[in-house]
């Protein structure tokens, strides 16, 4: 198969004419930025539309905790322009790869482990700019938190995969590293771990981020639970201190647990290795009290319990969706290779109503449908 044509204009002038020309001759156009998720969502095709020429930190302003980014950014770069200052994206955004842009961070919308102690990419993003089908560069949103009537736009582009309009420029919101972190590890099953979370969750303890998972790489493939505790000195110590006690856990070195944190981030964990070639990375996003699944595949737990990793073949997604939905949830097929998952769709059937207002969405920003197609079913 012939390698696709790709395109990196480094104006919006220029992106904005490249897309003129492609909804004139609908001639379909694949969003990129970094490319490092193209895995994510429905195959689709095209000429590759890159934003990585268009790049830079517009403006920052650390008293206000708000930066606005050029979409082609390298996330590594925005990161440590951040940490210069003390700051950094709460919603721990992963990168899979060096080359992945703040545009595709927002376009993806996937958090890490902190999403369920921080919020996720949409709770950050105050407001950007996007070229839509027509050509038109729009912006919705600003620089502050409430600035918002009507139709919040802005943050319906995060986690739309590309298929609204092509994001040129983002304003979000950033806050200060805490003051401290410690990474607590228990021995606990799923049915224990879950509960323990649930328990701790109706409490005011600075729990960030949790990891629950069986470790097959270690004498009796152990099941641990780790959680990250991060906040005020005197609240994080206190915390962890008492959970410690509670369920019979060890604190863990920070330095140490950093990379171990940041390889459940980017999936780079021994877990994320695919366990045989026919097997299917799946994301089953549940209620956070969900209590645990009784499915015979290997699983990893995030999000005290919301966000739930498993190995299965493709052939396992009416099972999947079934369970998901048994628990008010929905299950989507995040990795596979090409032909291990012929007609499978990547994510969950929308209801009528979500339906009916995607089309709209769809219908008004990009009515030639060149914007990724397909790619999100």
């Amino acid at each position: 198969m012939p390698a696709m044509s790709s395109t990196a204009p480094d104006t919006p002038s220029a992106l904005i004419e490249h897309i003129k020309a492609a909804s004139a001759a609908r001639r379909p156009l694949r969003i990129v930025g970094g490319d490092t998720k193209a895995f994510y969502g429905n195959p689709t095709s095209g000429e590759a539309l890159s934003t990585a020429n268009w790049r830079g930190i517009s403006s920052h302003e650390p008293t206000e905790l708000v930066v606005t980014v050029r979409a082609g950014t390298p996330l590594v770069e925005l990161e440590a322009a951040l940490a210069e200052k003390g700051q950094c994206l709460p919603f721990d955004p992963p990168h899979f790869g060096e080359t992945s842009t703040i545009g595709g961070v927002v376009a993806a919308g996937l958090s890490g482990p902190g999403r369920a102690g921080a919020g996720g990419v949409r709770d950050y993003v105050l407001g950007l700019q996007f070229i839509n089908g027509k050509g038109d560069w729009l912006t919705f949103g600003g620089q502050v938190m409430k600035n918002v009537a009507g139709y919040d736009v802005s943050r319906v582009m995060a986690g739309s995969l590309g298929t609204l309009g092509v994001i040129t420029d983002i304003s979000l919101k950033v806050l200060p590293f805490a003051t401290a972190e410690a990474t607590l590890v228990f021995e606990l099953n799923q049915t224990e771990a879950l509960e323990q979370l649930h328990r701790w969750g109706g409490q005011p303890l600075p729990i960030n981020a949790s990891c629950w998972v069986k470790d097959a790489a270690q004498p009796h493939a152990p099941e641990l639970l780790f959680v990250r505790l991060r906040g005020a000195v005197a609240a994080v110590e206190a915390a962890g201190e008492r959970l410690v006690k509670e369920a019979n856990g060890q604190r863990m070195d920070n330095a140490q647990a950093g990379p171990d944190w940041a390889a459940c981030r980017d999936q780079t964990l021994p877990f994320f290795r695919p366990p045989s070639p026919e097997l299917c990375l799946w994301r089953l996003s549940l209620p956070q009290t969900a209590p645990s699944m009784s499915l015979a595949y290997d699983q990893l737990v995030e999000w005290q319990g919301a966000q739930r990793w498993l190995w299965a073949p493709a052939s396992a997604a009416t099972e999947l969706r079934s369970a998901a939905a048994t628990a008010k949830g929905h299950a989507t097929l995040f990795r596979a290779a090409a032909d291990r998952a012929p007609g499978v769709p990547r994510f969950d059937r929308q209801s009528a109503v979500i339906e009916g207002i995607t089309h709209r969405l769809r219908t008004e920003f990009d009515p030639a449908g060149i914007f990724n197609p397909g790619r999100m079913g």
